[in-house]
């Protein structure tokens, strides 16, 4: 019998935020974020390991507090895959799930998808999700990163465009926009190289870490999802996501 696949979330966690700083500790309904995300990834039923990855001795300490694993990690990487590429190096695991550490209410069902998607097919190397925009004017903020996909569900291209732009609209075409959701699952030897790959012209331009993928040949897996993230960026946001935890209670 084949042994499992190792599936460890790694939860980047920056304490330095020139919107928020401390925002990983910041307090929503009575719990630092960053144990709402661990809580929230305890539910995925593919992980068997989950770790925050830190900058900074406070959050730690925080995460022992309320009982999660948390390790040091170097504070000049750029991105979070980087982060999360320095763990890989000193924690082996099949499968590595990067679960953004300012999603609150990110979805289990979501970390399981793109764990599945590796686990099922052995030519993906790369997954993310992505969930259908619904609302007009999702399309054209450019803080809602679009994608587009081939015919086999890989990604073809991450903008803050709006893409596929229709010309015609006079034709009635409906197009498809779909709003990618920045959690993302490697394999180990592909999340190793990541630190090694030139950041690309598309990557600098767009400021999107997953176009280096895209420009260095590699391919990545789109995996459909109804979950529609909800960020912390700024600390009004807190006040927010408190509104949607107690709209959930009540329901």
């Amino acid at each position: 019998m084949t042994a499992a696949p190792q599936v460890l979330v790694v939860i980047p966690a920056r304490h330095a935020s020139v919107r928020f700083p401390g925002k990983p500790l910041a307090e929503i309904a009575g719990r630092p974020m960053i144990q709402h995300v661990v809580d929230r990834a305890r539910q995925a039923s593919t992980p068997t390991r989950i770790v925050i990855a830190t900058d900074d001795e406070r959050i730690v300490q925080a995460a022992k507090a309320f009982g999660a694993e948390a390790i040091l990690t170097r504070g000049d990487h750029r991105t979070g895959t980087d982060r999360v590429a320095e763990v890989a190096v000193h924690i082996e695991a099949d499968i590595y799930v990067n679960v953004q550490g300012d999603e609150p209410l990110v979805d289990p069902g979501t970390i399981d998808a793109v764990a599945g998607a590796l686990i099922e097919d052995e030519q993906v190397n790369i997954a993310t999700p992505i969930s259908a925009i619904t609302h007009k004017n999702d399309i054209v903020d450019p803080n809602v990163v679009k994608a587009v996909l081939d015919f086999d569900g890989n990604a073809l291209y991450f903008s803050r465009a709006p893409v596929p732009w229709v010309r015609d609209s006079a034709s009635h075409v409906v197009a498809r926009h779909w709003k990618h959701i920045g959690i993302y699952g490697f394999r180990r030897p592909t999340l190793l190289e990541f630190p090694t790959l030139p950041p690309g012209e598309l990557e600098h331009i767009e400021q999107l870490e997953q176009l280096r993928w895209l420009e260095n040949g590699f391919r990545i897996r789109a995996v459909e999802t109804q979950y529609d993230a909800v960020s912390v960026d700024v600390p009004s946001d807190v006040e927010r996501v408190e509104k949607i935890i107690r709209e959930g209670a009540a329901s």
